[in-house]
Formats: structure tokens, sequence, C-alpha cells
């Protein structure tokens, strides 16, 4: 079965992952960037391909993603799934998964004017022109994201089963320990175990797991998940400024008033406005 991770991308997904790994995975709580390898990634390429799908065929990447879940949704065992994608058709015909496979998701949410300006420099590409994808939706090479508001409100239709947790990355960073032990807690529900906290790993992982140690793990060893400018051939860290963010003194008004105007009532909802 699986625990989905969700998220609109450059939203606190791989700092999740890194807690969580940390705290699941290893021996002590000291993260290791090895570690992520424990929280695959969906969908990926590799595994429409193993089932004979053209992966460069949107339409039948939707219609199989059921089937390319069929090995982890039926297994005994609970895994964690990372997914930028939306939760699209749910429970119709050609569903992105369903309530046989998934026992619920983890949903991290992060103010879409910060977003933007991460983004953007992940993309390469102007906060103009990640403005309008954030805003029109469109999808990364196999992801069906949506646009940042069709992400975001896709996956509360786990909420009426009582399957869903909204976590703010804002949060992640400003109440780690609360935040986190309110994740935890929900996926051993979500498991039916009993859950009792490691405190001592749980303090090892907070430690290991700071923005800053993660920035300069990535300094030292490198991470896959960066990027190189294909233009300019530049390496481009994926661990940048995070909770330091601030789009208040960084991104033009005009954008952040775009972003406001299309997405005020979930901003408003989520305490953004």
């Amino acid at each position: 079965m699986i625990i989905w991770l969700a998220s609109y991308p450059k939203s606190g997904n791989t700092l999740l992952r890194s807690m969580l790994s940390a705290y699941l995975f290893s021996k002590d709580g000291v993260f290791n960037f090895q570690l992520l390898n424990n929280i695959k990634q969906f969908p990926a390429k590799h595994i429409f391909e193993d089932l004979g799908i053209d992966t460069n065929n949107r339409d039948e990447l939707i219609k199989n993603s059921l089937k390319a879940q069929d090995s982890m949704g039926k297994a005994d065992t609970v895994g964690l799934l990372k997914t930028h994608n939306m939760l699209f058709n749910f429970n119709k015909k050609f569903p992105f998964t369903n309530l046989d496979n998934s026992l619920g998701v983890v949903y991290i949410v992060r103010d879409p004017r910060n977003v933007v300006l991460s983004y953007a420099r992940h993309l390469c590409v102007s906060t103009e022109e990640t403005m309008k994808l954030m805003t029109i939706g469109n999808g990364i090479d196999e992801d069906i994201m949506g646009n940042w508001s069709e992400n975001y409100k896709s996956w509360k239709n786990f909420k009426k089963y009582k399957r869903y947790l909204l976590v703010k990355y804002e949060d992640l960073i400003l109440n780690r320990d609360e935040t986190f032990l309110k994740i935890l807690k929900f996926i051993f529900k979500l498991r039916n175990m009993d859950f009792s906290l490691d405190h001592n790993k749980f303090k090892k992982m907070i430690d290991s797991t700071t923005f800053d140690n993660l920035k300069n793990l990535e300094n030292k060893e490198g991470f896959k998940e960066s990027i190189k400018n294909k233009k300019t051939g530049e390496n481009i860290n994926f661990f940048d400024k995070g909770g330091k963010r601030d789009w208040s003194t960084s991104l033009d008004l005009t954008i952040s008033s775009n972003l406001e105007q299309v997405f005020k009532e979930e901003m408003i909802e989520l305490g953004y406005l």
C-alpha cells in the first residue's frame, strides 16, 4: 500500500522526505542523501517503460497510472511515494490512484509567491514564465501537475476518508518538532500501528536535516536533484534559500498581484492572504 507525499514542485517535499527517511530508515537518525532512495518518486519513466507503455504519450500515462502502481499498491508492506502529480480523475475511469492502492496522503503546500521564485530558479526560466506555468497548468516530462490551485485542491479528496494531512512548508521550517511529530503520528495511524517516539533519534534527525545542513551537504557531496543550466552550463544547487526566501523583497509586484488574484480563494484559506 502507498502513502503519498504530494506537493506542487518546490514546496518542501524534499525537506519532508529528508526528515522522514532519517527517522524511519536510519539506525541513528542522522541524515544522508542515500536515505532518500527509500522514498521513490511516482510517476517514474522506467516503471511505465517496463510495462511497455509509451512514455511520450501523455494519454497512455494517464490511462496506465493504476497499472504502474499495482506492485506497490497490492503489496502487504506500506511504502512512501513522492509525487508532484495532481489527483486527477479520482476513483473514476482513469484515476491517478485509488483507495485500493493508497492508504492516504501527506500534502505539503507553500506560499505560491515563494514557490514562483524557487521554481523559476530551478527551471532556469523567468518568473513571468513560471507564473504562467503555475496559473495555467502543465506538466514536466511524465508529471500531470495541473496548476498550483488544481494540485492543492485535488488531493483534498482524501479528506472525506480521513486519510489526508495538510502540512504547510512554513510550519515545517518554523515549528519543525511539532509539525513533524504530527506527520509521524498520522503515518503510524494510517498504518494502524502504535506510535512511540524515539526521542534520541528524533533529536538527531531534527539536527541533521536543518536547511543549512542540507545545503552544506549538497555543497560537499553534490545532490542528484540539482540541475545544470542548459544555456550557461552552470550548476544550480537544489538547496538555495529555503525558509529565508522572502517574496516581499524579491518578487515583482505585478507577478505577486497576479498570483494573489488567481489564487485568492486558496491563499485566504491557507492564511497566505
